[in-house]
């Protein structure tokens, strides 16, 4: 009897963790599927590798998307985040600024957040920018699958946050690209969730 009742517990669990993953991945399967065009105080970009103050393709998808809506009226500012690795000579954040200058934009419409090496550094920066501005209302950019992760972390810290993701670049390049994102997000999330700590640092190795 009690063999049978450890049997059907471990079912029990099983089942459990599989409608937590399962629910988990189709809710970043849906959110990256959504752009929020709604008007915004900032529009906040996440950064990702830079060489040599040049971004790298995932990071220029994330700007050019940033561009478009500042071009577009979404909002007035945008703010560019992220700090440098052991050895860089330039910031995520200050690459960021220089290339969105290149495209167009005024300098003095981008706020450069030189600090944050993961998505809840970088959100939690951007959240205390915003808040002593005496506002909230931001659009995320990031990759498509990321979009999740950091709107709960944004919402999480105090901010009315939406997602605009990209719809170009490495991370939505092929089906297999797509697919490790939406997986390698999944547990980021369900980790975050558990720990309310990022997961960037233990699982991130995709090209940034």
């Amino acid at each position: 009897m009690v063999g049978r009742w450890t049997a059907r517990l471990l079912v029990g669990v099983v089942v459990m963790a599989i409608l937590l993953v399962g629910g988990t991945a189709f809710r970043v399967w849906q959110v990256a599927r959504i752009t929020d065009l709604d008007h915004a105080n900032a529009i906040a970009v996440l950064g990702a590798a830079q060489y040599t103050g040049v971004p790298s393709s995932v990071f220029a998808a994330r700007l050019d998307q940033a561009a478009a809506l500042y071009n577009a009226g979404i909002a007035p500012t945008i703010v560019t985040v992220g700090g440098k690795q052991e050895g860089d000579l330039y910031t995520e954040a200050a690459s960021g600024k220089a290339y969105l200058m290149d495209q167009g934009i005024p300098g003095d419409s981008i706020v450069a957040l030189e600090t944050g090496s993961d998505t809840l550094g970088s959100i939690d920066s951007i959240a205390d920018y915003l808040i002593g501005q005496g506002t909230t209302d931001v659009v995320v950019v990031s990759d498509p699958w990321h979009s999740l992760r950091a709107r709960t972390m944004a919402r999480d810290a105090g901010l009315n946050a939406w997602t605009a993701p990209t719809r170009t670049g490495p991370a939505v390049y092929t089906r297999e690209s797509q697919l490790h994102g939406i997986i390698r997000e999944t547990f980021a999330l369900l980790w975050y969730q558990a720990t309310h700590s990022s997961a960037d640092q233990l699982s991130y190795t995709a090209e940034q």
